[in-house]
């Protein structure tokens, strides 16, 4: 069975799945993440996914204005555990948001699932429009020079037992391709396990932009960089970093 690249997101047991797979104390990007949201009066993460960061943010005392905006209902499903915090199914370039906000994150890689530059122009753009004039806008994507995809059939091979409690296990792997656009890989992620014995193959792309490309999008967009580190540890943006973190603020 295979799927466009945002169908299994739909599907609330792939979410928990999802979880089980990068739990947060795996998440190196969450723990970035936190302490500014924590700092923030109000945040919005974009593509939220299953609310992961808001849900740990309101358990550490946050008491301000949170909202997890994604496209896919079973990942927001998942997320509505939570009642205290506003979730939006949609995207940002066309949903109706009142803000302004302090802070606005993209987790997950998220960023790079704008890969056409139509879609990064416009979500940059209703990211300036939601951002307090002293916020920021925090995301990181992974550094293409250190081209990574060529090792994800090994990186991502994983395997959970099911979250459903079926007593099974869940196998997830993920391999990339790139494609004749030097900064496109397309990408085939696997799912086998007892909901889906005969496989669940999904098949996407993320675009891959070095530090110049982001900086240039970011201008175009009224916004400039602040910070850029080239791991969650803050350590220096290199030519043999495995991410680009950064974090812009109003031009």
């Amino acid at each position: 069975m295979t799927n466009d690249s945002h169908a299994p997101f739909a599907d609330p047991h792939y979410a928990a799945c999802y979880d089980a797979f990068f739990p947060w104390k795996e998440r190196e990007d969450f723990h970035f993440y936190l302490p500014r949201v924590m700092a923030a009066r109000s945040v919005l993460d974009l593509g939220c996914g299953t609310g992961m960061l808001l849900h740990h943010a309101r358990e550490a005392g946050h008491t301000g204005r949170l909202v997890g905006l994604d496209p896919a209902e079973g990942m927001l499903a998942r997320a509505r555990r939570r009642a205290d915090i506003e979730w939006i199914q949609g995207d940002l370039r066309t949903v109706s948001l009142e803000g302004p906000f302090d802070l606005v994150v993209m987790t997950g890689h998220a960023f790079q699932e704008l890969v056409t530059d139509e879609h990064l122009r416009g979500t940059l753009a209703a990211v300036r429009a939601v951002l307090a004039e002293d916020g920021a806008f925090g995301f990181e994507t992974r550094n293409p020079a250190v081209r990574g995809w060529e090792n994800w059939g090994l990186e991502y091979g994983l395997a959970i037992q099911d979250p459903a409690g079926s007593g099974g296990v869940v196998r997830m792997t993920i391999e990339g391709r790139p494609e004749v656009r030097d900064d496109l890989v397309h990408t085939t992620t696997r799912m086998v396990g007892p909901t889906w014995p005969e496989g669940l193959v999904t098949r996407g792309a993320l675009r891959f932009l070095d530090a110049d490309a982001l900086d240039a999008a970011l201008a175009a967009a009224g916004l400039t960089v602040a910070e850029r580190y080239g791991d969650f540890d803050r350590s220096p943006l290199t030519a043999a970093s495995h991410e680009i973190v950064t974090i812009a603020r109003p031009a």
